[in-house]
């Protein structure tokens, strides 16, 4: 029954625009894009499978018979060698994609904000002094006021990365971390999966689906956590592989699963609590097992109390998470107003799982027709499964269950909260022929199936899959320049950098400079107009007023929002205007600063190898700044407006900069 209703979801959820079907919220605008291309990509598969099929019905001694099952045998007999062989292959596949593709780079504010606490964690520190004026140094998911500096990540991702900053290479964590959960998975498939050419092949579609390859190359903190999921799942597969209590087994499944949680609450929990339901039930058979999840229980505490002993650190509270104290009890599972201002409702959250197993079928595995049909079609034809089976898809049922009620839309990489399915569904992919097998008795038919599925990766390989790797290295150019090369270039050493950023981006720092919390900076950003923005900052800041008289001004501003259009005319379209309204003289300087480049700071936030201090450019308030900091050649670095334009680093005249603060009425 369970296998049926995950095909039934699969099916649904993965196929149909359920969220272009609820009005209002998420979207697919591309999937009738997406449909065209299946059709006509299906169309190809089909083809082929067609003469598979008339070929081989007449020609039967062609199909290679023994071939895969004489593979997997020597697979098998290799026993961990070949497990060991596999995963460090797939580790230089991830390591040379970091390198190739992704630039060896945090290359979203996640995993930039992520290295920031792993070289915390590395130094020794739970949290740094914060600024006097956070402004010129605060960035997106960074915690910046009570006298600390800190990321509103859980502690467990930045604690995996301070592994690869001792070892001056953060960019491998992913790639070894990735390979060793590929190692767990063999060991588990040798358990769980008798047919051995079927475990060797769920095997290598997950270690080398495209999904699993890019994100591994990558610092997220999905992969940490999945590879302690997979390293608690081989113990639970070992936990309940007799009917004799394996106390040692039980505790280091807890041990995993808590690691898992350490890293991403949420994922870890989904995992934990059928595994905790399983051993639990095995308690009816005698005090040995009440050992045994006793010792689970052990292994899930210790990670967590030292997680709770650096959430105190930080937020003065063990149970308090760095992403409540940045963002609120908004920021929590839940269907309620979300940290920006809409609503989390129950059909906002089945449009995001609609989004999530839509965009699943095209960035699983990079193929001409949909991704998840050989895994929807073993779920559907299944007899009956096995206790290990029942337990990984409820737990991957938790995983839906867990982002149906989360607000946000996690995508980078493809939908990167399902990757904790990945080995499950690449698992029931490979299950498909033999599940066919036993339900179609035409072995014709059921080698042009296999001949199609084939077919299918080898087109997505050799003809997506690289217009996918150009599109990743193609991608996010601001966050990935060499800023060292042009420095050394330019004779910029031992300077105070000040970075310029767009027009809204600096509105937004310097709310956060008076005190306006990042809830309340999203919402007036969405709601007020730009200019209107500004001008309240700078009366704020010029009388040197608090959050409290921003409110004051701001919000009656927000009756207008239904009135604020995008501000196409800048090269940074996030801002809006009134429709009709008139940029004042101020506004319009910095707009036009917009067109003439500007580039992003959160990367600096890293630093770089040359002896610059960078920080946010403010115009008139980085005297706040240089008056302190004097000594330094102050430069100004900014960006050619093309994409993926040349930086540029212009000496700072102060003295000139002043008269022309004077001149517009700027604050000081």
């Amino acid at each position: 029954m369970i296998a049926r209703v995950a095909a039934l979801i699969l099916l649904l959820f993965g196929l149909l625009p359920i969220a272009n079907w609820i009005p209002g919220g998420h979207a697919a605008p591309w999937y009738q894009d997406r449909l065209d291309a299946w059709a006509s990509g299906g169309a190809i598969v089909l083809g082929i499978a067609v003469i598979a099929w008339i070929v081989l019905r007449g020609r039967p001694q062609l199909w290679p018979t023994g071939a895969w099952s004489n593979l997997a045998r020597h697979w098998h007999r290799a026993d961990w060698a070949a497990d060991l062989g596999i995963a460090l292959a797939a580790f230089g596949l991830y390591a040379a994609v970091s390198r190739l593709v992704l630039s060896a780079s945090p290359l979203l504010i996640d995993e930039i904000i992520q290295v920031y606490q792993a070289r915390t964690f590395a130094a020794g520190a739970f949290w740094r002094v914060a600024p006097a004026h956070p402004e010129f140094t605060g960035a997106m998911h960074l915690i910046d006021w009570g006298g600390k500096v800190y990321g509103q990540f859980p502690a467990g991702g930045p604690a995996m990365l301070a592994l690869g900053t001792l070892a001056h290479a953060e960019w491998l964590v992913g790639p070894l971390f990735a390979a060793i959960g590929l190692f767990a998975f063999a060991r588990i498939l040798r358990r769980i999966e008798g047919r051995q050419g079927t475990a060797l092949a769920a095997l290598l579609l997950y270690g080398f689906a495209p999904f699993t390859i890019f994100l591994s190359a990558s610092m997220m903190n999905h992969v940490t956590t999945v590879t302690w999921v997979l390293l608690g799942t081989w113990a639970l597969v070992a936990a309940t592989a007799t009917a004799a209590p394996r106390i040692g087994h039980a505790f280091l499944l807890g041990l995993a699963f808590a690691i898992a949680a350490s890293i991403r609450p949420l994922d870890g929990a989904v995992f934990a609590i059928p595994a905790g339901a399983w051993l639990l039930g095995r308690t009816r058979r005698g005090g040995g097992h009440v050992l045994a999840l006793l010792a689970s229980g052990v292994g899930i505490a210790l990670p967590l109390v030292l997680l709770g002993v650096v959430n105190a650190a930080q937020t003065g509270d063990p149970f308090r998470f760095g992403y409540i104290e940045m963002w609120g009890r908004s920021h929590e599972l839940g269907f309620h107003e979300a940290p920006w201002g809409f609503p989390h409702t129950p059909a906002r959250g089945l449009e995001l799982v609609n989004l999530y197993l839509l965009r699943l079928q095209s960035y699983f595995l990079e193929t001409p027709v949909p991704s998840l049909l050989f895994a929807t079609g073993a779920l559907a034809l299944v007899r009956r499964v096995q206790a290990f089976d029942r337990w990984a898809l409820a737990a991957c049922g938790g995983v839906l269950l867990a982002y149906w009620a989360y607000w946000h839309d996690g995508f980078y990489l493809g939908p990167r909260f399902m990757l904790p399915l990945a080995p499950w569904l690449a698992l029931w992919t490979a299950r498909f022929p033999a599940e066919l097998a036993e339900r179609t008795p035409s072995l014709p038919l059921r080698r042009a199936v296999l001949v199609g599925g084939i077919a299918s990766l080898l087109i997505g390989s050799t003809q997506l899959l690289p217009l996918r790797a150009q599109q990743y290295r193609n991608g996010m150019l601001s966050m990935r320049l060499d800023v060292d090369s042009v420095a050394t270039a330019q004779g910029v050493t031992g300077a105070m950098v000040l970075v310029r950023e767009s027009w809204g981006a600096q509105v937004i720092a310097r709310m956060w400079g008076v005190g306006v919390s990042r809830v309340e900076t999203e919402r007036y950003y969405r709601t007020v107009d730009l200019c209107r923005l500004d001008e309240a900052l700078r009366q704020v800041e010029t009388s040197g007023g608090t959050a409290t008289a921003f409110h004051a001004l701001v919000s009656p501003l927000q009756a207008d929002s239904a009135e604020l259009v995008a501000l196409t005319i800048s090269t940074d379209t996030t801002g809006r205007v009134r429709r009709g309204s008139t940029l004042t003289p101020s506004c319009t300087r910095r707009l036009l600063e917009d067109r003439a480049g500007f580039t992003t700071f959160a990367p600096l936030l890293l630093g770089t190898r040359m002896d610059n201090r960078f920080v946010r450019d403010l115009h008139a308030r980085d005297t706040l700044l240089l008056a302190a900091d004097g000594n330094r050649p102050i430069w100004l670095l900014t960006q050619a407006p093309e994409v993926g334009g040349p930086l540029r680093f212009t000496p700072f005249n102060l003295d000139s900069a002043r008269a022309e603060w004077r001149a517009t009425g700027a604050n000081q």
